[in-house]
């Protein structure tokens, strides 16, 4: 049966249940593979004004229907910007106006200012190429430089690349594995006897500052914790990118809608939380994703971000976590490179063909430096009599 494409004005004019049958049927069964692509999460970034208006994120959901049914969709956005995407095309877009040709408005496939790998063709498999026809399709109508699917499954990347001459991209971020670990001792009897030494001082030095150290999830997390996390998330934001790109309202929505997906770390001084460290909950993988501090705690930055995440890890079973972006600090602390994918089409041969090129070269760094990027691991090796 002929399937019909609909673009929607916004994640309002598609219900969750349809939406959430399509993104995570999973759920019906349990949590969702991530939470991110769930109508509760995408909804709440357009309610709170994060995305929408003035912000560079329009959402424009991509629908594919047969006989009216939505059988998949896309997380489909245009761009007025590259901010808040974490796979960066900055340059690409520099060099594409200087060509003399307008790079914005562009197509993203993305969840906004996540960078976290997740199913972006959302429905069952076979669908997966008249998406991306489609959203490829609407960028040529609209005249439109380019169509991004950014943090995309190495699956759809590599089932995907090359149609309509389709680019692929990888990248790579720091990811933590548990390999069956019984407790953080466990965890710490696989490291190298230096680095067990150092992650070992600086949780004493962390939990050395007459603070107490608070995991909360669910009912445990109150409407005030919101109040002092979003002191901690702007005064980060502020310092590291000039203007949050999260608002206030997207915290009390987290709050009402999504406290069962999210696992909030706090420092108290007293009855004052003073720093904190929000993760999201998936099926099998804990997400790193904000943190901030109001006053200077040598290491704390350590102890919530990642070795509080860890222990709450092992606690609950989990197999993974992803701190995010960046970072090459986090290798230190048992966060080892992984490859991120992403899909790039350019409407201008003569710029693909530049892109592509320069895509190759960086594979071949990316791979090189991920290799050598784990030889400097801090896992003991068969030498290691620590």
């Amino acid at each position: 049966m002929a399937e019909t494409v609909e673009l929607l004005e916004n994640m309002a004019a598609i219900s969750a249940e349809t939406w959430d049958a399509l993104a995570c049927p999973e759920a019906t069964t349990g949590r969702p593979v991530d939470p991110f692509t769930t109508y509760r999460f995408l909804s709440a970034l357009e309610r709170s004004s994060s995305t929408g208006d003035g912000t560079g994120w329009q959402a424009r959901p991509l629908i594919l229907r047969q006989e009216g049914r939505a059988i998949a969709a896309l997380p489909l956005y245009v761009k007025t910007n590259s901010q808040g995407e974490y796979i960066f095309d900055h340059g690409w877009a520099e060099a594409y106006e200087r060509a003399g040709g307008r790079y914005y408005p562009k197509l993203q496939v993305a969840v906004p200012f996540t960078p976290v790998t997740g199913r972006r063709f959302l429905g069952p498999e076979i669908y997966r190429e008249p998406l991306l026809q489609a959203a490829i399709a609407l960028a040529e109508k609209n005249g439109l430089s380019s169509l991004h699917v950014t943090f995309c499954t190495e699956d759809e990347a590599t089932s995907l690349v090359g149609t309509d001459g389709t680019l692929h991209r990888v990248t790579q971020q720091f990811h933590w594995e548990n390999q069956g670990y019984t407790d953080f001792e466990g965890f710490l009897a696989h490291l190298s006897s230096r680095k067990r030494k150092m992650i070992r001082k600086e949780r004493e030095m962390a939990q050395g500052h007459g603070l107490t150290i608070r995991a909360l999830t669910g009912d445990q997390i109150e409407a005030a914790h919101w109040d002092a996390f979003w002191s901690f998330y702007q005064d980060t934001g502020s310092r590291k990118w000039g203007r949050p790109y999260l608002t206030r309202a997207f915290f009390a929505a987290l709050h009402h809608e999504m406290r069962n997906d999210v696992l909030l770390v706090l420092a108290f001084d007293g009855a004052t939380p003073v720093a904190g460290a929000l993760n999201f909950i998936g099926r099998d993988t804990l997400y790193g994703r904000y943190w901030g501090c109001l006053a200077d705690y040598p290491c704390l930055h350590f102890e919530l971000c990642y070795y509080q995440a860890i222990d709450w890890s092992i606690a609950q079973g989990l197999s993974r976590i992803e701190a995010g972006a960046q970072g090459e600090h986090k290798l230190a602390r048992g966060y080892l490179p992984s490859a991120v994918h992403s899909l790039h089409w350019i409407n201008d041969p003569g710029f693909r063909k530049a892109v592509g090129r320069y895509l190759v070269q960086e594979r071949r760094a990316i791979d090189e430096e991920i290799d050598v990027l784990t030889s400097y691991g801090p896992f003991r090796k068969m030498s290691d009599e620590g």
